[in-house]
């Protein structure tokens, strides 16, 4: 499958996808990123999301 997309799953961290991107949101809007590596998060807890900002690295103490 030499034309598809290779995507790179890391646990408990971001999707790593070639760039660049065009991300389609729920809502219909698009985030878009040009950058030859995109970290798409896979947490949920990225303030920039669907970009990732590497807050799966922060643990909560409960």
């Amino acid at each position: 499958m030499s034309d598809a997309t290779p995507i790179r799953v890391t646990r408990g961290g971001p999707m790593l996808v070639p760039g660049p991107v065009d991300i389609e949101l729920p809502d219909g809007t698009h985030v878009r990123s040009d950058r030859f590596m995109v970290a798409v998060c896979a947490c949920g807890r990225s303030r920039t999301y669907p970009l990732c900002d590497t807050s799966h690295r922060r643990r909560r103490r409960e």
